[in-house]
Parts: C-alpha cells; structure tokens; sequence
C-alpha cells in the first residue's frame, strides 16, 4: 500500500506543479477575428476594459502607454480593448485589437466601474490590475517582472 502512494505521489506532483505557477488566471475570452486569450499564451497581453474608446480615462492611458509602445511591441505585447458601451471612435496609433463582447469580458473578471487596465503575463496569470490610470513603467515593469520571473529568482 506504502508502494502505490508513492507511484501515485509521483506521478500527481508534476501535475500539481504545473497548475501551481497560475496563482491568477485570467478568464478566457474571444477576441475579434477568434482569437482566444488563451492562443495568446506565451505573450504578455494588456487589456483595457472601458465604457468606449471616448472615455476620459481609456484616452488618458492610450496617451501614456503611446510613449512607450516601441518597448513594449519588443517584449510581443499583445494590446486588446474591451468596450462595454460602444467601440466606435478607436483612433490610436497602438494597434488594439477588441474584444468580441466587451462587457461579458468585465462580467468574466468581476470587473465593476468606468475603467481598468490589467496585464496578463505570458503564463496566463493577472500580474496588474488597477482601475487607476497607470503610468507605462507600472505596465512595462508588470511585464518584465511577472510571476514566473518572481518564482524563478526565488529559486536563485
């Protein structure tokens, strides 16, 4: 009996390991075109969830994530925007793609208010949230410092 517990530990632990690096993981959702968030895996992604690309605060974070965009498209960041009103009006010079349904994405992640950003490490784990205007450094650095970086410098 002692035997098969151990057979059975060991082959349950490479499991339990694998799921143990998504501490958050982001819902799924359909982007425009059919692509999945979770195809995207493998990329960072930053998601704005916004009433319309009109809204104050969405163009205040385009604004600032603009600076940077030449850093970010270096680490293959992923730009996706979920409106829950309307996606009329999207003039911006990073290239956004849109949710399918962008208040069943809100709905999915429990999201309640005008605005939020998030970004979605290449593990699929939520490594921002905020429903502040964030500066591009808290993305970049929510991107270059994600959990699967955090848990391999805690091994060193």
């Amino acid at each position: 009996m002692k035997t098969l517990r151990l057979i059975l530990a060991s082959l349950l632990l490479p499991l339990a390991t694998v799921d143990a690096n998504v501490v958050r993981p982001a819902p799924d959702f359909v982007v425009a075109g059919g692509k999945t968030l979770r195809s995207l895996r493998g990329q960072p992604v930053v998601l704005l969830v916004a009433p319309s690309p009109r809204s104050k605060a969405f163009r205040s974070q385009v604004k600032r994530l603009e600076k940077d965009y030449r850093r970010f498209a270096a680490q293959n960041a992923v730009f996706v925007a979920a409106f829950t009103e309307s996606s009329e009006g999207l003039r911006t010079n990073i290239p956004f793609a849109v949710a399918s349904n962008g208040a069943a994405v809100a709905a999915r992640y429990g999201l309640t208010g005008p605005f939020h950003l998030l970004v979605i490490g290449r593990d699929g784990n939520i490594d921002l949230l905020t429903s502040k205007v964030s500066g591009s450094y808290a993305v970049r650095d929510a991107i270059l410092n994600n959990y699967t970086m955090q848990a391999a410098s805690r091994r060193l």
